[in-house]
């Protein structure tokens, strides 16, 4: 019963065996600041992209730390590679790199136009 106005989500199970980490491999190999990616959330906050529509980097980088890549690939399409994002990360992630990475992956794993 809603008794407090609110209800009690599902929990969200991820399985990590089953998800293809295979594009967090290949951009921690040719882009090994990815690894430094604490999600704090200063590239969403100053994203141009992020302005005008619901494009959020910090979110596209956990769904690929997690292996999660469908909806990464709709998401990445609105990053116009501006690179405002890696002057304002704290761990000095190349932001720009990762997108265009990840970009360039979901070309050779689908044949996706960059």
């Amino acid at each position: 019963m809603d008794k407090f106005g609110f209800s009690i989500s599902k929990v969200r199970y991820i399985d990590w065996e089953a998800n293809d980490r295979s594009l967090a491999d290949y951009i921690r190999e040719k882009e090994p600041s990815f690894k430094l990616c604490i999600a704090c959330g200063g590239c969403t906050a100053t994203c141009t992209a992020g302005n005008y529509t619901q494009f959020s980097l910090r979110e596209i980088n956990i769904l690929i730390h997690r292996g999660e890549n469908e909806k990464p690939w709709n998401e990445l399409k609105k990053c116009m590679l501006c690179g405002k994002c890696s002057l304002v990360c704290p761990r000095g992630v190349n932001t720009r790199n990762v997108v265009f990475l990840a970009k360039q992956m979901f070309q050779k794993m689908n044949g996706y136009a960059i």
